[in-house]
């Protein structure tokens, strides 16, 4: 079966029989579990902490405060991934739901039951976890997300190009705190052989970049520190930074000398984990009275903690996605008293193209012409931001044949005019993109005795396709069959790789893969002399043959603007006398370079398009601001998208690769789904209701 093609998930049969382990089912022998006591409090300090109720617990190993915990370094890191934790050093609480003790015993309802039984006396100090009402204090963070990324950017006089705009709109568009929430909640299990050598078993997204975290945080040697992270069930970017419980796991089992498992409960994983934050972007377009954009400024201000930073990338979208000789973009933060955010898929993208789209379909109003037609108008040939051309792009394409798929030349241009019934039908589009990124990554092939390939390369799974993708690059890289290859992944002890973030990993690691299996296909021939022999009869003759090979990005990326693109289509349905909404049809087509895995591609495609449907329509993560603690910190009452919710999904995308972006051609496709959605639903909603909402969710009390 050739590349592309949609070979079926390799590890399919083990995650569906239970063979599969995740973080918390690796089993050590005489393992003690741990139970996270947490702050009630949003500020101040802890003034007393009674731990002698929980220690009475039968079973109860340990119970760690700052009053007991060992000294550390330092909790801070110097990657722009690495997030300020709380590690028991001191008594001062900075947010709600801070690690604040940690319960080690014999069993896990052990742990759990003297964690209730820690009590806890504060000393509360005012705090403020508002946004709105502190936007006069936000200043400009150090960058906009990335280092390389400044937090503003401009060309041309956006101000004077607004003046003399002959048509113009300027509106505010809101997005609410967002939280991830994966199936398997954030989990480690630390186990010391020794005083200086650690195993990690942990539910991340970057095995290497924890273990670099870690060692630091700990004074040890990288080379001292194992992280094992075989499967994940989800991350969506919240188990990408190395977070408290992973090191107060490793401290806990040095305390009790065995092995520690520590997962948190879901109501934990709302805030010292990160999540979304919440932004107040500011736009404004200028136009001629032919659709032609004259300017664009696009201000966004997020929050962060008050003693970290952390800035959601809004604008950044506005810089490249459309022509106009007058672009202005920033970003400031207002510091809170909150947990630090952090990246969330499509970070920064997608709240970004939320607000950038809807701005659009909005001056498509105000023009009077077709969203479509408008997006085509100001179609960039070229990266605006560094006037570079494009390494690929066909989001005209994607246009045409989104809008032929959906339908698009019926809709008519006034809103209410769709009807069956009481209930309002709308039709709604808007403009995906997400960059495409590549890091340096490592991989070795060998050739073993009993005929299979075994390939090895430190990176994860989340769930996304990554032991399949990679067995077919090793396959096609050889010219054998898929089932001759066994990939294997999640292990430091493998060549090293970038996290697994940021739509990079089918980039990164299958080049990678590719050039290691390339690499023992040609000790192979040489072998052979160039003639073709079974695997098996090479392996009887010389044994095991081994090639390990590093793929690094080029300098590429410096002269072309390397992005996914795509375009979608909503349709909505709202009854005129309730509000109720029911998103019941999306088409997306979408330009990604290369697909690796027909089946996985379109299982990423549809599973970012759920995303940006929940973000529409349901996800809020509600902060009481009295008290500075979130308040719906469960499955039940934070809602995201079930089937009842997913409508028919259709998605394709156009053949291609990309020459320039990586020997594979490939684009990534974890994060560009969702940018785009959030915003097609959003202009549905107006074209079905005549009701234009800017602060996501859309609930039905903004329509009534």
């Amino acid at each position: 079966m050739s590349l592309g093609e949609p070979l079926e998930r390799v590890d399919g049969r083990d995650k569906v029989t239970g063979r599969a382990r995740y973080t918390t089912e690796h089993a050590l022998p005489n393992v003690a579990h741990a139970a996270l006591v947490t702050s009630t409090i949003a500020k101040g300090r802890v003034a007393a902490i009674d731990t002698a109720a929980g220690e009475r617990v039968r079973g109860v190993l340990a119970v760690m405060t700052h009053t007991n915990a060992p000294r550390l370094p330092a909790t801070t890191g110097s990657g722009p991934s690495d997030r300020v934790l709380h590690l028991l050093q001191d008594d001062v609480v900075r947010c709600a739901n801070q690690p604040i003790a940690v319960v080690v015993a014999e069993t896990l309802e052990a742990a759990h039951e003297a964690a209730g039984l820690v009590r806890v006396r504060y000393a509360t100090e005012p705090h403020d976890v508002r946004l709105e009402p502190r936007l006069a204090e936000a200043t400009t963070p150090k960058h906009a997300g990335r280092p390389d990324q400044p937090a503003a950017h401009a060309h041309g006089d956006v101000e004077r190009a607004l003046a003399e705009a002959e048509v113009k709109i300027e509106q505010v568009y809101r997005t609410p705190f967002e939280t991830h929430v994966p199936m398997e909640p954030h989990a480690t299990i630390a186990a010391w052989d020794g005083p200086a050598r650690l195993t990690l078993y942990d539910a991340t997204q970057g095995i290497f970049g924890c273990r670099k975290r870690v060692a630091g945080l700990l004074g040890l040697k990288p080379d001292d520190v194992r992280v094992v992270s075989e499967y994940l069930g989800g991350g969506f970017g919240s188990k990408g930074p190395t977070w408290s419980h992973v090191v107060l796991a490793a401290m806990a089992a040095r305390r009790v000398s065995r092995p520690v498992k520590l997962a948190l409960r879901r109501p934990q994983t709302f805030g010292p984990v990160g999540f979304r934050s919440r932004t107040h972007q500011a736009i404004a377009l200028g136009a001629r009275r032919d659709g032609t954009l004259t300017a664009i400024r696009h201000d966004t201000i997020a929050q962060t903690s008050s003693f970290d930073e952390f800035m959601e990338p809004a604008s950044v979208a506005s810089r490249m996605l459309y022509a106009s000789p007058s672009i202005a973009t920033s970003h400031k933060l207002v510091r809170s008293d909150i947990g630090t955010p952090s990246y969330m898929r499509a970070p920064g993208w997608a709240p970004g193209t939320y607000a950038l789209e809807v701005a659009l379909d909005e001056l498509a109003v105000a023009l009077d012409m077709d969203p479509l037609a408008l997006r085509l108008k100001n179609y960039a040939e070229r990266d605006p931001e560094k006037d570079r051309p494009w390494s690929s792009k066909a989001l005209r394409e994607c246009y045409r044949a989104g809008a032929a798929r959906f339908d698009w030349s019926q809709r008519p241009r006034a809103p209410r005019a769709l009807r069956e019934g009481t209930t309002l039908i709308g039709w709604g589009m808007a403009t995906s993109v997400y960059p495409t990124h590549r890091s340096k990554a490592g991989a070795r092939a060998r050739l073993q005795r009993d005929g299979t390939v075994l390939v090895e390369s430190g990176t994860q799974d989340l769930g996304t396709g990554t032991y399949t993708v990679m067995t077919q690059v090793a396959a096609d890289a050889l010219g054998v069959s898929p089932a001759q290859i066994v990939f294997r992944l999640g292990d430091t002890s493998f060549p090293e790789t970038p996290v697994s973030g940021g739509s990079q990993t089918a980039a990164s690691v299958g080049s990678a893969v590719h050039a290691a299996a390339t690499a023992l296909r040609d000790k192979l021939a040489a072998l052979t002399g160039g003639r073709s022999e079974p695997l098996q009869s090479i392996a009887a003759r010389h044994g095991e043959v081994e090639a390990t090979a590093e793929a690094k990005p080029d300098d590429a990326d410096k002269e072309y603007g390397m992005y996914a693109f795509g375009a979608q289509f909503a349709e909505v349905r709202v009854d005129a006398a309730l509000g109720q909404m029911r998103v019941s049809r999306l088409v997306g087509v979408f330009d990604i370079g290369r697909a690796l895995n027909a089946r996985t591609a379109r299982s990423q495609l549809i599973g970012g398009m759920v995303w940006g449907l929940g973000m529409a329509l349901h996800e809020n993560t509600v902060m009481d601001e009295r008290l500075g603690r979130i308040v719906n910190n469960n499955l039940a009452e934070y809602h995201v998208p079930v089937n009842a919710d997913v409508p028919a999904i259709e998605v394709a995308w156009l053949e291609g690769a990309d020459p320039h972006a990586n020997p594979l051609g490939v684009k990534g496709i974890g994060e560009i789904g969702i940018t785009g959605t959030a915003a097609a639903v959003a202009n549905a909603v107006y074209h079905a209701t005549g009701r234009r909402v800017r602060d996501l969710p859309i609930t039905l009390d903004r329509l009534l």
